[in-house]
């Protein structure tokens, strides 16, 4: 039976080769293992995410190889699902997050890291995708009664859409009602600050940590 190291091994190259299958594979095998969903998650698919991104920040891959690796993620995140909602099913959800990519932008490498991640710490995720209209976020939130309304910004273009987000909810009426996270490559505490969001989401990590800081 292979190891640990080798099943992350495994579950990282799937990403790193865009393989759906393989990665769905390597979530089945750590499963049968007993490996905790999180570890392989966090030291494999997202490790491998990470790279993809640092790649295609230095323009040696380009925007379909993001998509494809992310949707080897999400095969992989698929089969660990059942398994992470067993984890969290014991516990009470910490919280309701709407969590998007801003409209105009099509990107959802680091939003996907993100919403996996919260999942995992036992929070309820309302993922709207990417490209996602101002008043879809606003809408749910007032659907759900979402305790957080997340939004991510690739590009320093739409990230401006992310002050229209402070503005509708505050016409909604539902503003003080809730938290708002910015994050994003072009997105700074200064940005957030400036804009009138609560938080400021860095990384992955770094959004769970802040929000396990209030919930």
């Amino acid at each position: 039976m292979a190891t640990k190291e080798q099943i992350i091994a495994k579950a990282k190259a799937a990403i790193l080769d865009f393989d759906d299958e393989a990665a769905a594979e390597a979530a089945e095998e750590s499963l049968t293992a007993g490996i905790s969903p999180a570890d392989l998650i966090q030291e494999g698919f997202t490790a491998a995410m990470n790279e993809i991104g640092e790649q295609f920040e230095a323009g040696t891959l380009y925007l379909p190889h993001v998509i494809a690796a992310s949707e080897a993620m999400n095969a992989g995140v698929a089969v660990l699902t059942p398994a992470l909602e067993a984890l969290g099913g014991e516990t009470k959800s910490k919280g309701k997050i709407v969590i998007g990519t801003i409209e105009g932008d099509i990107h959802s490498i680091g939003k996907d890291i993100v919403a996996t991640m919260l999942k995992i710490e036992g929070y309820q995720i309302f993922d709207l995708g990417r490209d996602v209209p101002i008043k879809t976020y606003v809408e749910k939130a007032k659907q759900v009664g979402a305790q957080v309304v997340a939004s991510s910004a690739l590009m320093t273009t739409t990230m401006v859409n992310q002050i229209q987000i402070e503005e509708q909810l505050k016409e909604a009426g539902i503003r003080s009602s809730l938290k708002t996270m910015v994050g994003g490559a072009p997105v700074t505490q200064d940005w957030a600050t400036k804009i009138g969001a609560d938080l400021y989401g860095e990384n992955a990590t770094d959004v769970v940590n802040k929000l396990n800081a209030i919930f």
